[in-house]
């Protein structure tokens, strides 16, 4: 039988490396050797295998477009905590392409079945709205039932000074419906614009001392809370003019600590008598008129000043008596606003020339907390709503500002003042020398220096107390006119 040979393919070039050097032969490459050996059909040595450069790229630019993306990797463990996966995180479209597909979330199987108990609970029992829900997301701030009655009792008495002009206003035309009153209203009102001048003269024969000390002013006092301080002692032999600052809008520290004696002003200042002063024109309001009067109130025309610092007092010249200006007056009350202090004070010199005519020491006043008390509407945002406040002052002589705070019985919307504390810092004396006494004529240097002084004092009395009593300022004392 005859052998059959089967003939090795023969390798004109030895492929290892040291049958290569003895033939003296160039070394063989590592990958044409592996091609060889392949093509050759010889056994091949086990190897790592090695990535392409374009292999690794797309494996860069897959990473690169799902950095693109934001996509966010999520590694998870297994149960025996060997494997680690890792898992890319679907993204917010995810769920929205299983709701077009027909499919259901998982949040949205429980919330189907919640939906199903209420359906089967509703079909038992049909209910109405829950009454009163609606309080809950008011924006409104009621007071609650359980308010102490001293807070009560603050309310009212502040609410009676409030609506007090009105309150007497509208008795007296109930009065004047009633034909059995009217012998005794005509002879009053005759009586009362024609022969009576207590408003100016002075005299302060009207004045009650027990209607100023009357428990219900602690109680008006009390509700913001407002306290009267004192920088130095006033000499009682002398005569003053207390300039407060700011007007507020009802300007309810200055009535607090200069009408009533709810704050102790005769134990700061013992020995003075001072009197507040008003617009004329509210002693031209029957009823109110013998009420104000009984407060101790004063008109503050020129007549009126002159009669209070020339008459009475310890020498019955006006020697130790004292009246109170609230020197910017309805112009000031447009710019009352929270945490602001914008006076009028520059063009008002009148007060100064009256006190340089008397010989009265000029002693500044500033309220800190005045203008915290309302909230009002900007009028100079508002052309139109400034032009009639300025039209309504012209003619009547006082403005209406457009001002809200809260209410009787909620925190929110009245025209009750809010409850803030309103702090009067009472400053140094200004002392000036008389002239015009016989015919009224007053340097102008001098009126300005003497002007100059008591800016100066306002405003030493604001940098020293404003850290104390303004600690929510946003802005600073300006002189706006």
């Amino acid at each position: 039988m005859a052998s059959t040979t089967v003939s090795k393919p023969l390798n004109s070039e030895p492929a290892d490396p040291q049958e290569r050097k003895k033939h003296s032969l160039p070394a063989k490459s590592f990958a044409d050797s592996v091609q060889g050996t392949a093509a050759g059909g010889g056994e091949s040595q086990p190897h790592s295998p090695i990535k392409s450069y374009a292999s690794s790229a797309t494996a860069v630019d897959d990473k690169e477009q799902l950095d693109d993306d934001k996509l966010v990797y999520e590694k998870h463990r297994s149960s025996t905590g060997t494997d680690i996966l890792t898992t890319v995180k679907p993204d917010d479209k995810y769920e929205q392409s299983l709701k077009q597909n027909g499919a259901t979330t998982q949040r949205e199987k429980s919330k189907n079945g919640r939906t199903k108990k209420q359906d089967t609970t509703e079909q038992a029992l049909a209910s109405g709205r829950k009454a009163g829900a609606g309080w809950q997301r008011s924006a409104i701030r009621w007071a609650p039932l359980s308010v102490p009655l001293q807070r009560r009792l603050q309310t009212t008495a502040v609410l009676i000074h409030s609506v007090s002009i009105a309150l007497f206003l509208s008795t007296f035309l109930f009065l004047c419906a009633i034909p059995l009153t009217w012998p005794i209203l005509v002879p009053y009102l005759v009586y009362s614009f024609i022969w009576c001048d207590q408003a100016t003269s002075g005299t302060l024969t009207r004045r009650s001392q027990r209607l100023r000390r009357s428990k219900i002013w602690s109680a008006f006092a009390s509700y913001f809370p407002a306290r009267l301080h004192r920088t130095v002692k006033l000499e009682p032999h002398r005569k003053y003019i207390f300039g407060y600052h700011p007007h507020g809008i009802i300007s309810h520290g200055a009535f607090a600590a200069f009408a009533t004696e709810a704050l102790g002003f005769t134990d700061l200042f013992p020995g003075i008598t001072n009197t507040l002063l008003t617009l004329d024109s509210n002693f031209r309001i029957p009823l109110y008129r013998d009420y104000a009067l009984a407060m101790g109130l004063a008109s503050v025309s020129k007549e009126s000043i002159e009669n209070l610092l020339s008459k009475g007092g310890v020498n019955g010249e006006g020697m130790g008596r004292a009246v109170t200006i609230v020197v910017g007056g309805a112009r000031e009350s447009l710019n009352a606003e929270p945490h602001s202090l914008r006076l009028v004070l520059n063009s008002r010199k009148g007060f100064v020339k009256l006190a340089i005519r008397q010989g009265a020491d000029l002693v500044p006043v500033l309220a800190f907390g005045e203008n915290d008390l309302y909230e009002q509407i900007d009028s100079e945002a508002h052309p139109w709503i400034h032009k009639t406040q300025m039209l309504v002052k012209k003619m009547a002589g006082f403005t209406v500002p457009l001002f809200h705070a809260r209410g009787i019985f909620n925190y929110d919307v009245g025209m009750m003042p809010y409850r803030k504390a309103v702090n009067i810092v009472v400053g140094r004396p200004i002392q000036v020398v008389q002239q015009g006494q016989h015919d009224g004529r007053v340097q102008e240097d001098y009126l300005d220096e003497v002007h100059a002084n008591y800016v100066e004092e306002l405003r030493r009395l604001w940098e020293e107390h404003k850290d104390t009593f303004a600690k929510d300022r946003v802005t600073e004392l300006e002189l706006v006119e």
